[in-house]
């Protein structure tokens, strides 16, 4: 593997838990939204994810034959859940229906808080492996200069 396609490995995976963390921020704002542009409560959001080829198809081709399968990760879209909204009789809510009942999103703010941590710890995984390819190289330019 080059310096590049390590430095192409991180930024994949960096674009895609920036992607996830701003979902997940997302959902935490609106976890008591009941009324949205859409009309109805907020629905929660995921990230997609799947592999990707990092390689050109010429790269693809060369690595098959040498048995090496190098893929980055993409975000291929954001989901809305298809969770039930949680009711919640408020008959003073300005959002009640006729029999007093307010519909929230389904969303648990402690599973999204563990969903933030395990994307920023992933998050700083990458980040750290950049900086580990980025030390390496230069300590092989300074072997080359001396």
């Amino acid at each position: 593997m080059n310096f590049m396609t390590a430095l192409e490995l991180g930024a994949s995976g960096l674009k895609a838990q920036r992607e996830y963390l701003n979902v997940v921020s997302m959902n935490m704002a609106n976890s008591r939204t009941t009324r949205t542009a859409d009309g109805g409560p907020y629905r929660r959001k995921s990230v997609a994810m799947e592999s990707t080829p990092l390689l050109s198809p010429f790269d693809t081709a060369m690595n098959s034959e040498m048995n090496q399968q190098l893929r980055g990760v993409t975000v291929r879209g954001i989901v809305s859940d298809t969770r039930p909204f949680k009711e919640v009789f408020e008959p003073n809510h300005p959002d009640a229906d006729a029999k007093g009942i307010v519909r929230y999103p389904d969303i648990n703010v402690v599973e999204e808080m563990v969903n933030m941590i395990t994307v920023s710890r992933s998050y700083e995984a990458n980040a750290q492996s950049i900086d580990s390819a980025k030390r390496m190289f230069n300590r092989a330019l300074r072997i080359g200069q001396g």
